[in-house]
């Protein structure tokens, strides 16, 4: 595995494998790889014939008062991570070789950005559209491999790559979860002993919500007002960010679950917000 800092030495790699048409596949990361970047990166790798990974802590996506400079930080063991995973190229750019001090464009998609965590960070999808999108020019990938547990990023890089013309290929990756259902996440570590006892509620909350759709309730109000209630009760240590259904591709709210539907939430415990979701709904 070569590990690349210069985003032209990146873009002349990548463009020799077009040339000789290789399929590549990339995985966007931020680093602090855990089991869950992995899946990603075996995704990538049973997928493309090269896979390139970044691992690039872009500051365009964090807001005022959040833990940009707290951010945990490792490259050599996201390096070694990345290796053992079959990683041909780790990108791992310093912020000026990404930013340049005058730059003044920016990738969007408001119609699915301003709601759910969007509602609280309303810069955060500005920043990862305009870096996927730089990375997408760097690498020039066949496919491109996302995480499902953020939903709300996947659908708006589906709807920006379409919107765009990308040549990419949008592939979203199943959550991974702890054994007690916990998603995983570079921020649990912050999670206290509490905190992180509490915290597979989240997904217990969500996976009760599914299963009485399932078993016939429609009203996506009760559901939302019950799971609510589910997350006082079994987590007070933390506070609710967002608790919503909605549409899986265009995000709005549902009020009747007559087709599918997603709980998403987002929660916020003393120095981590964590977020999950479920898909749940009627198909057929």
């Amino acid at each position: 595995m070569d590990i690349i800092k210069d985003p032209q030495e990146l873009r002349a790699r990548c463009r020799d494998w077009l040339r000789r048409d290789v399929v590549t596949g990339l995985v966007p990361t931020m680093g602090s790889l855990h089991a869950g970047h992995a899946s990603l990166l075996r995704l990538a790798r049973e997928r493309a014939e090269r896979v390139v990974a970044s691992v690039f802590v872009n500051p365009t996506q964090f807001g005022p008062g959040e833990d940009l400079a707290a951010y945990p930080r490792d490259l050599d063991r996201d390096a070694a991570l990345a290796r053992e995973a079959g990683v041909d190229v780790l990108f791992a750019p310093a912020p000026e070789a990404m930013y340049a001090p005058e730059a003044a464009t920016w990738v969007e998609v408001p119609e699915l950005a301003g709601y759910l965590c969007g509602a609280s960070r309303p810069t955060h999808f500005r920043g990862v559209c305009t870096v996927v999108s730089k990375l997408f020019l760097l690498a020039q990938p066949s496919l491109a491999v996302f995480g499902e547990k953020d939903w709300q990023q996947l659908a708006i890089l589906r709807r920006m790559t379409a919107d765009l013309g990308f040549p990419v290929e949008i592939v979203g990756a199943p959550i991974v979860r702890e054994a007690d259902g916990l998603a995983l996440s570079s921020r649990n570590v912050y999670l206290t002993r509490q905190e992180r006892a509490e915290a597979p509620h989240i997904n217990k909350g969500l996976a009760l919500a599914a299963a009485r759709v399932a078993a016939g309730e429609r009203d996506a109000g009760r559901m939302l007002a019950e799971t609510a209630a589910y997350f006082a009760r079994e987590m007070p240590s933390a506070t609710l960010d967002y608790l919503a259904c909605v549409h899986p591709q265009r995000l709005y709210s549902l009020d009747v679950i007559d087709g599918p539907a997603l709980f998403a939430t987002a929660v916020k415990f003393s120095r981590a917000r964590l977020i999950d979701n479920r898909l749940a709904g009627v198909t057929g």
